[in-house]
């Protein structure tokens, strides 16, 4: 399976990172043609004249006069939401990394746009959703690959307005951000459902702005395919993040990431961020359709409201580096991992334990080998990080894992922030140069 695409569409592109979009009425009828009824799927009914909508003159074509009452759930639910989606627009310096030049190498048109270093360009458009309106200021979800490496970022509304907005928080590992934008002029906001609640094959429709601006507040619309699909996503610092996410057979498009999944009450049950554009079968690279993922309103909730309150997500932390078994050579394994029984075959072994972290107070050691968290199993470090960030700080975690070939369990406090833990590591890093340092010193001295 190819790594899902981020949705960011650099203006005059049809190509983005990622990309989600649902919509449009579906109407069934039944037209009865030996009578006189067009029955659609509400049970409306409209009566036209009976054989008064034949041309009166030979070849002469008529637009007949019967009227069909189009509305539905579908209808009544976009038009609850419709006008608080809108679109973000990210503008960015002339020398920051552009994604799709980094992909395609110089421009996408095939040469480079000259301007000066301080002159902003737009760099990409995405969508998003005003969830709330409290006081002078309208707040609105989005993806964070929609405003990363933003200069300055504008919000183009319903109504065709463009005003400027400010990132209020943002957080990679989840792929959301919040910004905010003044409250005049705002009227509607939309509000989240349970996502907790959703069934699959239950109808969900999308809204945003594919290809960007030109098309904006697009409509589509689809079922709920499949719930807590496991997506995983590289970050920028190329390692990579898990998340569960909804899948939908939406059609997927560039820039509707951070667009609103609603349900048929008009409640955003997600927030649209990623797609399956390929996959390799074996025999080749197939395109995949139906295939999007949007990050559930349960999740989203928790996430913003962080956002909104501290400006970022705090997250609890282990104190260890990790890597997985299935990426070491055969020769690591039998020189550090020779006394695992046979029937473990994955798991995550530690690759260091830093000192006085929750860790090291649970008597976890650099070459445990972590083969379960709270009862499930885990084979990858990312796997190990997403049952960690289920986590609040001051909560405990099951850690069943190997040592000398015998298996053991532990609880960990999670008493530490993961900020926390970035400084104590960035010291042990400054002692172990220090040392490095120091015997090569006397290595010198002994020559």
């Amino acid at each position: 399976m190819k790594e899902v695409n981020n949705n960011q569409k650099k203006s005059g592109s049809l190509l983005s990172r990622f990309g989600v979009g649902l919509a449009g009425g579906i109407l069934g009828g039944l037209l009865v043609f030996g009578g006189s009824t067009l029955i659609n799927n509400n049970n409306d009914t409209v009566t036209p004249a009976t054989n008064n909508n034949a041309p009166t003159t030979e070849g002469t074509t008529q637009v007949s006069n019967v009227k069909v009452n189009t509305q539905s759930d579908i209808t009544e639910a976009v038009n609850k939401v419709q006008d608080a989606v809108v679109s973000i627009i990210n503008y960015q310096s002339n020398s920051s990394s552009d994604t799709y030049s980094e992909i395609f190498g110089g421009d996408l048109f095939g040469e480079e746009e000259e301007t000066d270093d301080d002159t902003l360009v737009e760099a990409g458009e995405g969508s998003g959703v005003i969830y709330a309106i409290e006081g002078d200021k309208a707040y609105i979800v989005t993806n964070n690959h929609v405003i990363a490496d933003h200069k300055e970022l504008k919000v183009l509304l319903k109504d065709g307005t463009s005003v400027p907005a400010t990132l209020v928080g943002t957080d990679e590992y989840t792929d959301l951000a919040v910004v905010e934008i003044s409250s005049e002029g705002i009227s509607t906001h939309a509000e989240f459902g349970d996502s907790d609640a959703l069934t699959v094959g239950e109808p969900a429709i999308a809204i945003g702005s594919p290809l960007g601006t030109a098309y904006a507040n697009s409509v589509t619309s689809g079922i709920i395919s499949s719930l807590n699909r496991e997506v995983t996503l590289q970050l920028e610092d190329n390692s990579t993040a898990t998340s569960y996410a909804i899948q939908t057979d939406a059609a997927i498009n560039p820039g509707n990431s951070g667009g609103p999944l609603i349900n048929i009450n008009g409640q955003i049950i997600g927030i649209n961020s990623s797609k399956i554009i390929s996959t390799y079968t074996g025999t080749g690279t197939a395109s995949v359709e139906g295939m999007g993922f949007a990050i559930p309103s349960n999740q989203v909730i928790s996430i913003i409201n962080q956002l909104v309150e501290k400006g970022e997500v705090v997250r609890p932390a282990l104190g260890v580096t990790m890597v997985d078994l299935a990426n070491l050579s055969t020769q690591q394994l039998e020189r550090y991992f020779d006394t695992l029984p046979e029937e473990v075959t994955a798991g995550v072994a530690l690759n260091s334990v830093s000192k006085g972290t929750p860790a090291d107070e649970a008597g976890l050691q650099k070459f445990d080998v972590i083969t379960e968290v709270d009862g499930k199993e885990v084979a990858t470090s990312s796997e190990v990080k997403s049952a960690l960030y289920e986590k609040q700080v001051g909560d405990k975690l099951e850690i069943t894992y190997y040592r000398d070939g015998k298996k053991e369990s532990t609880t960990v406090n999670l008493t530490m922030e993961a900020s926390a833990l970035s400084q104590i590591q960035e010291t042990e890093q400054e002692q172990a140069q220090e040392e490095e340092s120091s015997n090569s010193r006397r290595s010198r001295n002994n020559e």
